[in-house]
């Protein structure tokens, strides 16, 4: 599979343009996921890894729309997709929740990655018969054996309703390389969202991962379909 378009969303982030850099250094061509108002940052990034920018603003039905009839334009394969863009948190307690912050959170991590996915499988991987997808999530959705991180209620429920589309992407097309990453505190520009000194506490318990960690992580899983 390896040379193939590996579609990422989120692509002008901390972790998103690492991904992309490294995709094209392990030999596929990156398809630069953007917002209008990052057009400079998506093809600055497309240069220098030999990507192709691609509009795609995940809240918007029509632009992904128009991506997907866009990829379609070009015929060479397409063989997976990243799942990483998602607007920072928005720290507060889950009583303070407004509908305009469910409303962003839930179009950018569960509506918009629904829509493109399912125009993915119909378009590309189900002629194929083969596809990766990698789901970014966050650790801060805790295990059976820690809770979630409070005060970040709208982002967190965002990331589980990503999660249930994985989920149901899995079941309905077993053949499919379905594949998440959870990453923790990461030193992207996410962290503004944090008070400074609650991120000083927290970094002297551990160090926090590294954009390029996640990126590496997220290709590897890319990869497991090649010998497939």
């Amino acid at each position: 599979m390896t040379g193939g378009r590996v579609l990422v969303t989120g692509a002008t982030g901390g972790i998103g343009s690492q991904v992309c850099r490294l995709l094209s250094a392990s030999g596929y061509t990156p398809l630069v996921g953007y917002r209008s108002a990052k057009i400079q940052e998506a093809s600055k990034l497309a240069s220098e890894c030999g990507g192709v920018p691609v509009l795609l603003d995940m809240l918007d039905s029509f632009s992904i729309e128009k991506a997907l009839a866009e990829l379609a334009a070009d015929d060479r394969p397409l063989v997976g997709a990243v799942i990483g863009a998602s607007p920072p948190p928005m720290i507060g307690p889950f009583s303070r929740i407004n509908g305009a912050q469910m409303d962003l959170f839930w179009k950018t991590n569960v509506e918009g990655p629904r829509q493109l996915l399912a125009g993915l499988v119909k378009g590309f991987f189900r002629r194929q018969k083969q596809g990766s997808i990698v789901f970014v999530l966050t650790s801060a959705m805790g295990t059976t054996a820690r809770a979630a991180m409070p005060q970040m209620g709208a982002y967190l429920i965002s990331k589980f309703g990503l999660m249930g589309v994985a989920e149901v992407i899995k079941a309905e097309y077993p053949w499919l390389n379905i594949q998440s990453v959870s990453p923790g505190f990461t030193e992207t520009p996410m962290l503004d969202a944090f008070d400074p000194r609650f991120l000083d506490t927290i970094r002297e318990k551990a160090p926090f991962d590294t954009p390029q960690t996640v990126a590496r992580e997220v290709v590897e899983k890319i990869s497991r379909n090649d010998s497939l």
